[in-house]
């Protein structure tokens, strides 16, 4: 009788700590948090600096300090990811808007693969960068494609989007900041 009593008080503990996990999760949603946005510590912190080639043309390079003076959005996606073909028709519309530049970074991918997936579907970025080994993406703190950041005229990140872009989270969140930092 008593070698179950171990187990059992293991399992009440483990049962308990499970509880009141779910439960953190299902407060936060009330309160409106959602429970998949991770905090990036890079906000308000210099975006890293970094030099990469161009997808297109890998003779010609990119650094953000390129971008100094603009406020700009740097979208990481990839041609094997599947929610980055979901927000592409959204990075399209915003392109066709001309509101922001768009620098695009192909993630930990063949060159000729994105390519051709920007041939395809059209290509929404200002440019494209290639990032074969995932360094830059690394430094950025890239949890998984897609990811999106918002870029000061100073060159800090003033926020971070994991997921896609959506027609709501870009009118809600993206859009309205992108004004208040061109504003300033």
């Amino acid at each position: 009788m008593t070698r179950f009593i171990l187990p059992l008080l293991a399992f009440i503990i483990l049962a308990a700590f499970l509880f009141k996990s779910l439960s953190n999760v299902n407060d936060s949603v009330q309160q409106g948090k959602d429970p998949r946005e991770v905090p990036s510590p890079l906000i308000g912190k210099a975006a890293p600096a970094f030099e990469l080639p161009n997808l297109y043309d890998a003779s010609k390079h990119f650094s953000p300090q390129e971008m100094q003076g603009k406020v700009w959005l740097f979208n990481v996606w990839a041609s094997w990811c599947g929610a980055c073909k979901d927000e592409h028709p959204v990075l399209m519309e915003l392109s066709r808007q001309n509101i922001v530049p768009i620098v695009g970074l192909d993630y930990k991918d063949k060159r000729e693969d994105g390519e051709s997936t920007l041939r395809q579907a059209g290509d929404p970025y200002a440019l494209t960068i290639a990032d074969a080994d995932g360094k830059v993406g690394f430094d950025y703190g890239v949890y998984g494609v897609p990811e999106t950041y918002v870029i000061d005229k100073k060159g800090l990140i003033a926020y971070k989007l994991v997921g896609a872009v959506t027609p709501q989270n870009l009118r809600e969140t993206i859009l309205p900041l992108v004004a208040e930092l061109q504003a300033k």
